[in-house]
């Protein structure tokens, strides 16, 4: 496998290029980048974008396999860090000595295209079109042209990366020698539409209001309460409510309204609607995906029922499942770091 990670002398834009970083006593560099697209890329609703931009990030030894690490709609190429934990959004099971071990594999990833970070994605209310994740997958596999990847140990995927693990894994079989699929399917459930619909009329009705920040904060509000499990609200915020000027504040309601804005003080609006569009428009045949898949389906997931995480294994050729029970709910891809490790031991081969 080739990795000149020659995208970092480039094609780095000025402020995204950073000094190779080494760990004392280990051979652990990070690089990062933008890959500049050449011309117009067709997507898979129809409409095309030119000058497409993706922003990545590759960490772990120089020598070592490469995994490519996805996350929800809010995650960015910032999976695991050397400096600051902090900044990573799979701290807890990305990392040196975690589940995905970053001192054994090179852990990439980028920027969705139509996100709010670095990657190209909508601007100040100018129309963008819908992006699927087969586009996503389209642009990963250009990154990995860019980096000299020609295949991947892996791709791990948690709730919308685990949806762009399954269209890589139908698009590029030969890419990519396992994927790890972590509260995903093949198709979205009607249920789960339901409910983001919701969130993004919220959205669009706060921007025509000139209130686009209320609008997220609402509808990450709504997100949350859909993400966890109501076994862990009950323990969490069964507490009494505090009375304030304009009536009673409850304990979940701080929580999820604290939480909300903190997501709409990084997230723009529009990005929000591309990206929560595309997780409902995501649709694969998984009886053509052949690269070997685990995919792990949480019990209290409400987002992606275990029945269609089991449907979806039966039609995978090499599929197989692994089911695991958690408060956390859907977001037990970001906490459950010790139930995920010996699936990522069994899935890697690795020593841990």
């Amino acid at each position: 496998m080739n990795a000149s990670l020659k995208s970092v002398s480039g094609t780095a834009r000025a402020g995204l290029s950073r000094a190779s970083q080494v760990a004392p006593s280990r051979d652990i560099v990070a690089h990062e980048g933008v890959l500049e697209m050449a011309g117009e890329m067709s997507l898979h609703h129809g409409g095309k974008l030119a000058g497409v931009q993706i922003a990545w990030r590759i960490v772990g030894p120089a020598d070592a396999p490469v995994v490519c690490a996805l996350g929800g709609i809010s995650a960015n190429r910032w999976v695991c860090t050397t400096e600051d934990p902090r900044q990573s959004w799979w701290n807890q099971v990305v990392g040196s000595g975690c589940a995905l071990d970053s001192d054994r594999f090179r852990v990439l990833s980028f920027d969705y295209l139509g996100g709010s970070g670095e990657s190209t994605g909508p601007v100040d209310g100018t129309p963008f079109p819908s992006i699927s994740s087969y586009d996503q997958a389209a642009v990963l596999a250009a990154v990995l042209d860019e980096l000299g990847i020609k295949s991947l140990r892996a791709i791990a995927g948690g709730s919308y990366g685990g949806m762009v693990a399954l269209a890589f894994g139908e698009r590029y079989p030969e890419r990519v020698s396992q994927l790890l699929v972590i509260g995903a399917a093949d198709r979205a459930h009607p249920m789960a539409t339901a409910w983001r619909s919701v969130q993004r009329r919220i959205v669009r009705f706060a921007l025509d209001c000139g209130r686009a920040k209320d609008g997220v904060q609402l509808a990450r509000a709504l997100a949350m309460s859909t993400y966890r499990s109501s076994e862990e609200f009950a323990a969490r915020f069964g507490g009494a409510p505090n009375q304030a000027e304009q009536g009673f504040v409850f304990p979940v309601e701080d929580y999820l309204f604290s939480r909300g804005a903190d997501y709409a003080a990084k997230t723009k609006p529009e990005s929000f609607l591309c990206l929560s569009e595309s997780i409902d428009l995501h649709r694969v045949d998984s009886s053509r995906i052949f690269v070997p898949t685990a995919a792990v389906a949480i019990r209290e997931d409400q987002l992606v029922p275990l029945g269609d995480v089991r449907t979806m294994v039966a039609r995978l050729p090499t599929g197989r499942l692994h089911e695991i029970s958690s408060v956390y709910g859907h977001d037990a891809f970001l906490k459950e770091s010790e139930q995920l490790r010996p699936i990522f031991r069994a899935a890697l081969g690795s020593s841990q």
